[in-house]
């Protein structure tokens, strides 16, 4: 069956970074473009970044643009979201999932102090 397994989250200073994970196993890693969403407390969960297969086109939402880069490693089975310049309002659980797959990970928490 699919699975995702997302880590790298932690507690960050504001300005800081993070690079998060995501492995996926049970599916043709390859031949889905990947995509991060994060959800904060009380807050619906919303889309963040897209890496397409072979990584050769990504698009992020407008708040983190600039500041996140989505990549992939399709030997690895890997999905990454290196997060530079984190601000507070960054803070949230941070999920990947394969695009077009209904499949969720447990998430990894990304906390933003100032």
């Amino acid at each position: 069956q699919v699975q995702l397994v997302e880590s790298g989250g932690g507690l960050v200073q504001a300005g800081g970074s993070l690079r998060l994970s995501c492995v996926g196993s049970g599916f043709d890693f390859s031949e889905y473009g990947m995509r991060w969403y994060r959800q904060a407390p009380g807050k619906e969960r919303e889309w963040v970044a897209h890496v397409t297969t072979g990584g050769t086109h990504t698009n992020y939402r407008a708040s983190v643009k600039g500041r996140f880069t989505a990549t992939r490693d399709d030997a690895k089975n890997t999905a990454y979201l290196q997060m530079n310049d984190l601000k507070v309002e960054d803070t949230a659980v941070y999920y990947c999932q394969a695009f077009g797959l209904s499949s969720w990970g447990q998430g990894t928490q990304v906390t933003v102090v100032s």
